[in-house]
């Protein structure tokens, strides 16, 4: 086969419109992506509400758009009446879910308030209880949330200083219920009746809410597939999306597996969208179940347990957890995830980067001090801010490479989003040769671009380089050279272990 990799884009042929949705992203009661994180009263560049200022302008940049919260893993413990009303009242708690104190100081006024000032673009994204609460208190939580006023739970909303409804139109039905680490885990049928009468009763207070049933935690676990059916059997008319999580990490001596985890990923969409038209077919509805990816990143996942393991929390406030500090080959392998996303956005519609700052996040920050932004943000930035539009349907035929996981893969990644308005054409390509360089080539057919805007390559001759306090901009995106458009054809080499950003106008 040829070295060189190539595809043809046409705009007759797409996959489906972007949600904006599509980047989300997550914050939860969990080590400091709260406390130091977004919320920091005291610190020199906090507002008037204890938001950190520098932590708002980055998440601007990232170009996040719905907010999902509080959890999570948290939220299966959380009672949501302690997070509002006057703060020096709210109790201090036992979180189980990661085993610290939780004090309250910052709860639903707060994230509203977080929300708005991230911008217009962004939205709330709100997880009720269904671990150890149920029906009554997420109706609860709705009413004093978005009812006008003139019931007892608005009212004292307004008294709490929120004369406004919040407006909350999407609803995540508990977290992760299919889990045994879940607090209140329950079985496929347990959870599937208990989601489809929230549900229900849930639409009877305001029919035009959104509402994410919980999908298999990830797809290794020994229930997924069946859970989903199980689940969907009970709730397919009463709920607009099931979840997916997914998150990846490099295992020793394995890092061409690592750089092929979309592969996982779209398998896991795929059949998830499998299992769900399947249901939608046995019930004979017409209605279509989408996605919602709502918890996605690169996690070292067993660094954190055999952490754990050998020094037990202590139940402190806001501790130091999950802080992974990300490679360049992590933004690669993040960049890659990105890809698989757009290439499903006809069916994944909402979709959450967890998390937003600090714990396995894009953004870093230190107590009273500095922010920063991490490899993977940029992918991320640069996919939400030009990855807006139709995702073309991108077939590529590429040299391959072994990998011990999933056998031979391509070595490009690639997909391409069309601004129908202006015309525009951004290609995002990963190459996941490690040694390699990747000589692509695209055919432009029927696509009226005739410059080449930018080609914007993230990768670095050491594959471990990283941001960090001292060194926050270690890693930064880069020209990439050669790349040239000419007779509707785009050709250019991408460089080894890469993420690029191709735009054409």
């Amino acid at each position: 086969m040829t070295r060189t990799a190539r595809f043809t884009l046409d705009p007759a042929f797409t996959v489906g419109d972007v949600s904006p949705r599509l980047f989300g992203s997550f914050v939860e009661h969990l080590g400091r992506c709260v406390y130091t994180g977004i919320f920091e009263p005291g610190h020199p560049a906090a507002d008037e509400s204890g938001l950190r200022t520098d932590v708002l302008e980055l998440i601007r940049e990232l170009g996040v758009t719905a907010v999902r919260y509080p959890g999570g893993n948290f939220v299966s413990g959380y009672k949501w009446e302690d997070g509002v009303g006057p703060a020096e009242q709210r109790p201090r708690r036992l979180d189980l879910a990661w085993r610290s104190t939780e004090t309250n100081r910052f709860g639903l006024s707060e994230y509203i308030g977080f929300v708005k000032k991230i911008g217009p673009q962004a939205e709330p994204m709100l997880a009720v209880n269904l671990g150890t609460r149920g029906v009554a208190e997420a109706l609860e939580l709705q009413e004093y949330a978005n009812h006008p006023a003139g019931t007892e739970l608005a009212d004292r909303r307004v008294a709490h200083g929120d004369k406004d409804p919040f407006g909350i139109r999407l609803w995540c039905l508990g977290n992760e219920m299919d889990g045994p680490w879940q607090t209140g885990h329950k079985t496929a049928h347990e959870y599937g009746r208990l989601a489809a009468e929230t549900a229900r009763a849930m639409r009877q207070i305001d029919p035009s809410v959104e509402l994410v049933a919980c999908g298999s935690s990830n797809q290794s676990m020994p229930t997924f597939a069946a859970w989903e059916a199980t689940v969907l059997q009970e709730a397919y008319e009463a709920v607009d999306y099931i979840s997916l999580h997914a998150y990846y990490e490099e295992t020793e001596g394995d890092r061409d597996s690592f750089l092929a985890s979309a592969v996982d990923m779209e398998s896991f969409i795929e059949n998830v969208v499998a299992t769900c038209d399947h249901v939608g077919a046995r019930l004979k509805s017409p209605k279509r179940i989408n996605l919602s990816f709502d918890e996605w990143n690169v996690w070292y996942m067993s660094r954190f347990q055999e952490e754990s393991e050998a020094n037990p929390l202590e139940w402190p406030e806001a501790p130091r957890l999950l802080e992974d500090n990300y490679s360049v080959t992590d933004a690669v392998v993040f960049g890659s995830l990105l890809i698989a996303l757009l290439r499903h956005a006809d069916r994944v519609t909402v979709a959450c980067l967890a998390q937003l700052v600090n714990v396995i996040a894009p953004i870093m920050t230190e107590p009273g001090g500095a922010a920063w932004r991490q490899t993977t943000f940029f992918p991320f930035a640069q996919a939400s801010r030009y990855g807006r539009g139709q995702v073309l349907d991108v077939r590529v035929e590429s040299p391959t490479y072994d990998t011990a996981k999933y056998g031979a893969i391509a070595l490009l990644h690639a997909t391409a989003v069309r601004d129908p308005q202006s015309g525009a054409v951004t290609v995002f390509a990963v190459n996941r040769s490690q040694t390699k360089a990747l000589p692509l080539e695209v055919s432009l057919h029927g696509l009226d671009v005739t410059e080449l805007v930018e080609h914007s390559a993230l990768s670095d001759a050491d594959p471990e380089a990283r941001n960090t306090l001292d060194e926050p901009d270690r890693v930064t995106p880069h020209p990439a050279e050669g790349t040239s458009l000419r007779a509707g054809v785009l050709e250019a080499v991408l460089e080894p272990m890469s993420w690029n950003v191709i735009r054409l106008a």
